[in-house]
């Protein structure tokens, strides 16, 4: 009888699949070793026993400090995703609080992938890496709320996020007007992070103003971009050259400069507040 295999397979059971990693932590490590060989030292670091901690030791160190479950899943190469996926589990992996049942299953599923022993140091410097790059993350969302509100601030028309349908394929825009009924002004944010990204982002946004242009053929389309290339600047509009592109508008990191580009986008779409307009 042919064992049966399963169709989908649990996110454990990908890592675990894997192949080469002892080699290659091996080989790693001896680079390092022999790279650095005047620069090595040894120092007496502490460490935690796994193989020797329990499946219900865990559990409850979860939900006594939950602070910890982070940084520990991190460890083991598992995220929200896999655990919601594989576990049913919706959790905050950063906040944690933990149900008992919750820890219980949560502490069985990483408990077979943790090493037999790690070191306190290696385990922090992990979780701050992940979580240096959770706010930057966070702090990118946050410029693009920005550029929502300083809308929101100088408008006669209210922005939301909107979608709309082209050929039943459904289309996101991150600032529209008016929130409900025909879109009068689609906006598309774009933050560009490096030169390499200019085509890319720029088919993304030619594609979804033509396809803005076929449902709402009188509306207007703007694109709204953070790119920290002032000197590439001319390159992006150049390349973003397209009938369907109303306007092309740039952006920094301060406040001002959101604001500044949110009112020249109002005021070519006519919807400036009247007290704007009287300034």
């Amino acid at each position: 009888m042919t064992e049966e295999i399963p169709e989908y397979s649990s996110h454990r059971e990908q890592v675990a699949k894997v192949e080469g990693v002892i080699e290659r932590t091996g080989i790693i490590e001896t680079a390092l070793e022999t790279a650095f060989e005047m620069h090595v030292f040894y120092r007496e670091v502490p460490f935690i026993n796994f193989g020797n901690v329990t499946a219900e030791e865990l559990a409850l160190a979860f939900i006594n400090f939950p602070v910890i479950i982070k940084p520990l899943i991190t460890c083991v190469n598992v995220a929200g995703r896999a655990i919601d996926r594989d576990l049913g589990m919706s959790i905050d992996t950063y906040k944690g609080n933990l149900k008992p049942e919750q820890a219980s299953i949560l502490a069985g599923y990483i408990k077979p992938m943790l090493p037999n022993e790690l070191a306190i140091p290696a385990i922090s410097e992990l979780d701050k890496w992940f979580f240096v790059d959770k706010e930057v993350r966070k702090n990118k969302g946050n410029w693009e709320k920005i550029v929502l509100d300083s809308l929101n601030s100088h408008s006669n028309l209210q922005f939301k996020k909107r979608k709309f349908l082209v050929e039943g394929k459904e289309y996101e825009l991150d600032a529209a007007a008016p929130t409900v009924g025909d879109i009068l002004v689609g906006i598309d944010v774009k933050r560009m992070e490096a030169k390499r990204d200019i085509h890319k982002r720029a088919d993304e946004i030619i594609n979804k103003a033509s396809k803005f242009k076929r449902v709402f053929p009188a509306s207007k389309f703007y694109a709204y971009i953070y790119f920290p290339f002032p000197a590439e600047h001319l390159s992006v509009q150049m390349r973003l050259s397209d009938p369907n592109i109303d306007g092309i508008y740039f952006a920094a990191e301060s406040v001002s400069s959101v604001v500044q580009q949110a009112m020249f986008i109002l005021g070519d779409a006519s919807l400036l507040s009247s007290s704007e307009e009287g300034e």
